[in-house]
């Protein structure tokens, strides 16, 4: 680390314990608290998804109230600002808006998702302008924090505060460039990365490619493996960015993503029936058969229960899952336990229907806020994990 103290802002969708879907959540926490660790100043900047993030659970405290945040020459979006930390520790900052970000009781699934993360990003800007928070680094991760990079080469260039502050766009995953599936974009009408974003209220905002123009202004960029740093420039895995990403191959670095052996560990986790540690092994059977009785499983401590908690998409190999329950289940004494968020309605339908086969071996989270309750309680009762995959990043 430099003996310098940089100020490091960390921006992205999701962030644990307020807000998850899958791992940015997780790490979007533990690189800030590694960073504070380490002894720099950090701070995060995430959505106020006021039907999913509790106020007076998490104890925020409202800072600015009714802002006015120019978005271009013709849009005008009013923002409140929030103040919260993780565990004590480092600041959050929350935006809210409630066109934007308090529709809905899940993180995504808008069909204006580039709108609502274009706020959101003019709208971090513009708090570090207010704050007055000279970054040395903003870190953005992944597509939804991808134009703040571009803004600060363009509309945000000539900021007193942030003159001096360099990017860095982290890649978690290349096939999420920005709220849409980018194949199913006609060619001709695909973004460039590099002329005028559009108003808020015209279609082609939606075609706005975050991640491309995030590549092309960033000032470093990283991803989540060095395998996959080498993957993304190859057209097999670049998801048609390969060639940008080439281009810029010297500022590209791939880190291996860590864990916070202090969250999770059973020694300490608060979502754990019973805390143990490996010379009481055995209390994992009391977790195993707490968590049959409450999902209305065969409590028995000798049946096996297989565990996946992932996001549930084709990325994640969930196709794969669903091809092989039934037989499964028929063929074997065992237990299923899934849980993730999900928005597949093939998959959703497929575990309504093994529910109702197999009501005693089958269980099925899919919602955020069962993720958020009870995803290691599912590791603790568990005696197998699968984890299949089409492709991972890390």
């Amino acid at each position: 680390m430099p003996k310098k103290k940089l100020k490091i802002v960390s921006i992205s969708s999701e962030l644990q314990p307020f807000s998850k879907s899958g791992g940015l959540a997780d790490v979007s926490k533990s690189l800030p608290e590694a960073l504070k660790k380490a002894g720099q100043e950090v701070i995060c900047i995430t959505p106020l998804y006021s039907q999913v993030i509790d106020k007076k659970k998490y104890n925020l405290k409202l800072i600015y109230e009714n802002i006015k945040v120019r978005i271009n020459s013709e849009d005008i979006v009013t923002v409140n600002y929030w103040q919260g930390n993780i565990d004590n520790n480092v600041p959050v900052y929350f935006i809210e808006n409630g066109k934007y970000f308090s529709k809905k009781k899940v993180l995504y699934q808008s069909s204006h998702e580039n709108a609502r993360f274009m706020v959101f990003d003019v709208a971090a800007l513009k708090l570090l302008s207010m704050l007055k928070y000279s970054a040395d680094i903003i870190n953005c991760h992944d597509w939804q924090a991808g134009l703040i990079p571009y803004y600060l080469k363009t509309d945000f260039q000539y900021s007193k505060t942030l003159k001096k502050t360099k990017t860095i766009y982290t890649i978690h995953n290349i096939v999420f460039q920005f709220g849409h599936n980018w194949w199913e974009i006609d060619p001709d009408k695909r973004d460039d990365g590099r002329g005028r974003l559009p108003h808020l209220n015209d279609e082609a905002i939606e075609r706005i490619n975050f991640a491309k123009r995030a590549i092309l202004s960033a000032d470093a960029i990283s991803t989540v493996s060095e395998t996959y740093r080498d993957e993304i420039m190859t057209k097999e895995f670049g998801q048609e960015l390969h060639r940008i990403l080439s281009n810029r191959s010297d500022r590209l670095f791939g880190i291996v993503n860590g864990i916070d052996s202090e969250a999770w560990n059973p020694i300490n986790d608060p979502g754990l029936y019973k805390n143990y540690n490996p010379s009481q092994i055995n209390l994992k059977d009391d977790n195993k058969m707490h968590f049959q009785r409450k999902f209305g499983l065969t409590e028995n401590a000798n049946i096996p229960i297989i565990c996946s908690t992932s996001r549930m998409t084709y990325q994640k190999g969930f196709d794969l899952i669903v091809l092989i329950l039934d037989k499964l289940m028929s063929m074997m004494n065992v237990q299923i336990a899934l849980v993730g968020s999900c928005a597949v309605k093939e998959y959703l339908a497929a575990f309504k229907k093994m529910k109702k086969k197999y009501p005693k071996k089958f269980i099925a989270m899919t919602t955020h806020e069962e993720v958020m309750k009870y995803e290691t309680l599912f590791y603790a009762a568990s005696d197998f994990f699968i984890m299949p995959s089409n492709y991972e990043p890390c």
